[in-house]
């Protein structure tokens, strides 16, 4: 049932009020200042406030600025109550944020259609997001926004990709991003001789595709599952929306951006400066530091070592061996057990 927060010194007027909406069929709450009606509001968690302007102890200014400073009515309606209609008033209450006015007196219609009114946005809200913009809202402005926006993302379609299945092109029209859910993929690009050469690994919890929010063309890397993976998949209209409407959370892609594209920069210099040896260290290193198992080992073909690190899936093998008898390795299968990754990255170069 929908809540309905009154706040409002008039007696007469706060009852009548309440006995129209229960009527109409809204569960309803009363408070006779705006103290109170803060208090009720942080509470019950209403679907929309009617708040007079002028109250004792707090006015309807503050009212509206107490619900918008917290995360869980930051964007509950407000509709003010208000015996005063001059303009400069009304210009105050949009400036801070006030959804709508209602100026006394006021008869049944007008009420309910106001309500009406808010109630429907909301819903519009609701069917696009997939839940209520208040607790959408709710998720992302606290501190662990991305964290929770990611639950969003757990509650969409999902995809299933199988071991070495293709999830895109490169070259293929954008469509939105990838949130993994489980599993591990990478992204490659193809040299002109066909040598297959990995910009990327990622995992459980993180985002692909990040970069479609500067260019709306295509994808300009393959991206293959790793092992078993389960993809979410959100829209890039539905992505657009979004983050106009939550430029905080357009802010954290943006870090992730940065630090994918500065992690891409040293593995560029890696591979022209560095030596196969000492690439192919870093590699592991990365791989184990980033996407390791508790036990300080990854699964990784020799194959993929070889394109991570821009060199030859024979001379992978050859380095291997090495590192084995140095004891810094063991090998079985595709599996890599770091032995000693601390001199493993202090190899000289």
């Amino acid at each position: 049932m929908t809540k309905i927060l009154i706040i409002e010194d008039n007696d007469n007027i706060r009852e009548n009020v309440v006995e129209i909406l229960e009527l109409s069929g809204y569960e309803v709450f009363a408070s006779d200042n705006g103290k109170a009606g803060v208090e009720t509001a942080l509470k019950v968690k209403p679907d929309i406030v009617l708040c007079d302007i002028m109250m004792p102890e707090l006015d309807g200014y503050g009212v509206l600025h107490i619900l918008q400073k917290n995360p869980e009515t930051q964007t509950t309606p407000v509709i003010f109550l208000t015996a005063k209609a001059e303009r400069a008033d009304i210009r105050k209450g949009m400036e801070l944020g006030v959804d709508d006015y209602l100026t006394k007196p006021f008869d049944d219609l007008e009420l309910l259609r106001a309500i009406e009114a808010r109630l429907k946005k909301q819903e519009l809200q609701q069917l696009f997001y997939g839940q209520t913009a208040e607790n959408l809202n709710t998720l992302i402005s606290k501190e662990d926004g991305l964290v929770k926006l990611k639950e969003i993302m757990l509650e969409r379609s999902t995809r299933h990709y199988k071991k070495n299945q293709y999830i895109h092109y490169e070259g293929d029209h954008v469509t939105g991003i990838y949130y993994i859910i489980s599993g591990k993929v990478k992204t490659v690009k193809l040299t002109e001789e066909g040598r297959e050469l990995i910009t990327g690994v990622y995992k459980e919890n993180d985002y692909l595709d990040i970069s479609i929010l500067f260019s709306n063309d295509t994808y300009n890397d393959t991206t293959i599952a790793l092992e078993e993976t389960v993809l979410s998949f959100l829209p890039t209209e539905q992505l657009d929306k979004l983050l106009f409407i939550y430029p905080d959370v357009g802010a954290k892609f943006i870090k992730i951006l940065a630090n994918d594209m500065r992690e891409k920069e040293v593995r560029l210099l890696q591979i022209a400066y560095m030596s196969v040896r000492k690439r192919i260290a870093q590699g592991i290193v990365h791989l184990v530091v980033q996407h390791g198992m508790d036990d300080s080992s990854i699964k990784f073909s020799r194959d993929d070592l070889a394109a991570f690190s821009g060199t030859s899936p024979e001379t992978v093998s050859r380095t291997l061996s090495d590192f084995r008898e140095e004891g810094l390795i063991e090998k079985t299968a595709s599996t890599i057990h770091v032995l000693n990754l601390d001199k493993l990255s202090k190899i000289k170069n």
